[in-house]
């Protein structure tokens, strides 16, 4: 077996289709997705111009991807890795997560969707620590749903595509100032989701005071993914503007789209949220979320830097409270 791993900036569409591939191969697999939903939407138009893919050969056969960022100064290298099912077990997620630390300089925050063993064990296998995990969280629509009242003097409307961009970009910063993997989204970022097939306008709800955006709930419903799930719906991403925090916006914001997905006939509802944002936990704990699945967070980092930071960001959105 002879391997040999290429790095490259833009992919070419063999090499696209061929990522494509493997990806659905593995998530047929493990039953979860193993890139995120930012790899996956830049994956399709050749991959993201501020990050880097590595493809690990076996021979001619593509056995494994690579997607890694080396962008963000502050907290540091990401990456996320998979390996396609009948190249597993024979060292080579050894060797691909060898050639991302070399690239990353070893320092490394990486991902793993779904937590399984196989990814603790390669993590462990060479130096990494686990240091945050994502929850997924659902609850049945069946169920009965609170009531809730906006804020005096704010009103709810839909998201106007072509005019609100400007408006949700800043107010998306302002409230995810601490979490720079949504608060930096680009306006590039925003329109290529608007054009993707599931987006839909009528379940994007702003708030306004005086005019003004002051809070959101971007739903979203996932399809059927072809393993014979069901439609279900998403509570995509919730933002409330800093000087509207406290005054109950985000829950009337959240019961909103839940109510919205509901009608739309769904039988259930999902959110991503940090497992330490006990805050928004025990929100969405007394909307009737419990945990469902979790996404963990090794790091390594190289002995010249210091102690290993914990503050790590997920890749995925956060729903805020």
């Amino acid at each position: 077996m002879t391997l040999h791993v290429m790095k490259r900036g833009r992919l070419d569409d063999q090499e696209i289709t061929g990522v494509l591939t493997l990806v659905e191969a593995a998530t047929e697999a493990d039953g979860v997705r193993p890139l995120n939903e930012h790899v996956m939407l830049h994956l399709r138009y050749g991959g993201d111009e501020r990050a880097h893919s590595l493809l690990l050969y076996s021979g001619d056969v593509l056995a494994g991807y690579a997607h890694v960022d080396l962008t963000d100064e502050v907290e540091g290298p990401s990456g996320e890795l998979v390996i396609h099912p009948a190249h597993r077990r024979q060292g080579l997620g050894r060797a691909l997560l060898r050639a991302v630390l070399e690239l990353a300089g070893g320092r490394l925050r990486l991902w793993a969707h779904g937590g399984s063993p196989g990814a603790e064990a390669l993590a462990a296998s060479l130096g990494l620590d686990r240091v945050r995990s994502l929850w997924q969280m659902r609850r049945s629509l069946f169920a009965p749903l609170a009531g809730s009242e906006l804020p005096e003097g704010v009103r709810l409307r839909v998201f106007v595509p072509g005019q609100d961009e400007e408006a949700w970009l800043k107010v998306n910063a302002a409230a995810f100032a601490h979490h720079p993997e949504q608060g930096s989204w680009t306006m590039d970022d925003l329109l290529r989701r608007e054009g993707e097939p599931w987006f839909d306008a009528a379940g994007f709800f702003l708030a306004e005071r005086d005019g003004r955006l002051v809070g959101f709930h971007w739903t979203k419903i996932h399809g059927s993914s072809g393993h014979g799930h069901e439609p279900l719906g998403e509570v995509y991403v919730v933002g409330v503007d800093p000087s509207q925090q406290g005054t109950g916006l985000g829950k009337a914001l959240t019961l909103t789209g839940l109510r919205h997905l509901r009608a739309r006939g769904l039988a259930q509802a999902m959110l991503y949220v940090d497992e330490a944002n006990t805050a928004a936990i025990r929100l969405y704990e007394s909307l009737g979320f419990n945990r469902w699945d979790v996404d963990v967070m090794y790091a390594a980092t190289p002995p010249s830097s210091g102690a290993r930071s914990t503050t790590g960001r997920p890749p995925e959105r956060l729903p805020g409270s």
